[in-house]
């Protein structure tokens, strides 16, 4: 059985729906779960659902809903979780060039882990990433499941210019920069793979509740797989999650 969840105001226009105080898969999927059942129910009011690790931010429009209605109807549909199916997970294979110009901070990370650039890699594309959340950035994935033997701190001093596809390590956490920004995590490669496309549908590429798995690649695919992305010939591999994201 799980705890009720408890329903926090957030100004005068905003709810939030707290299902827990940890980070954990099974917080994560029911948070997914009300998002899924809200954007289905479409309640009227409602005008943005803005879902994180272990909570959900309702906003909604009090001259159409009073917070009240809407906190005994968000009761209502959380209530119905347990007899929604979310849809099966799939795995986004993500080419990363690991090192050099791509990964300035793979040496730090070695020097900090005590591993050897070949163990760094192999234990960061040894799994398949759960995406907890987006934020940050449009299409800034937050990952779960990074093995703890790569955790290194942030860098103290952030960059300011970050490029586009950029994945890195910042405490216990990894992550793939979707566009030019600035940052504070450990740079360890880059994908070239466009996360975040404004004139695609839809825009961002990852979606909250799949997978990634990173794939390592050469200098030479790297520019091989931008030039087909840029021509648009480029195939993105997807598998669902029960096929095994570690299948190439």
């Amino acid at each position: 059985m799980y705890e009720q969840p408890r329903l926090l105001p957030a100004g005068d226009g905003a709810l939030v729906v707290e299902f827990g105080n940890e980070i954990t898969p099974e917080i994560n999927a029911r948070v997914r779960s009300l998002t899924a059942a809200l954007e289905a129910e479409s309640l009227a009011g409602v005008v943005e659902l803005v879902p994180t690790y272990r909570s959900i931010l309702v906003h909604f429009d009090p001259l159409i809903m009073a917070p009240e209605v809407l906190e005994t109807r968000l009761l209502k549909v959380i209530d119905g979780l347990a007899e929604l199916k979310l849809p099966e997970p799939e795995v986004t294979m993500v080419p990363v060039c690991y090192g050099g110009e791509f990964g300035p901070d793979l040496d730090y990370v070695c020097e900090h882990t005590g591993l050897s650039t070949e163990e760094v890699i192999k234990l960061h594309t040894g799994t398949d990433y759960l995406i907890y959340m987006l934020g940050f950035t449009p299409g800034f994935s937050y990952l779960g499941g990074m093995d703890e033997r790569l955790a290194t701190p942030r860098l103290k001093t952030p960059r300011t210019h970050i490029p586009a596809g950029s994945t890195g390590i910042a405490g216990k956490q990894t992550g793939i920069y979707p566009i030019v920004s600035p940052g504070g995590w450990q740079l360890i490669g880059r994908t070239p793979l466009k996360l975040y496309d404004p004139f695609r549908d839809p825009p961002v590429l990852l979606k909250a509740g799949n997978y990634v798995r990173f794939l390592a690649i050469s200098e030479d695919k790297y520019r091989e797989i931008a030039a087909q992305i840029s021509d648009g010939t480029y195939q993105i591999q997807q598998k669902p999650l029960s096929e095994g994201g570690a299948a190439k």
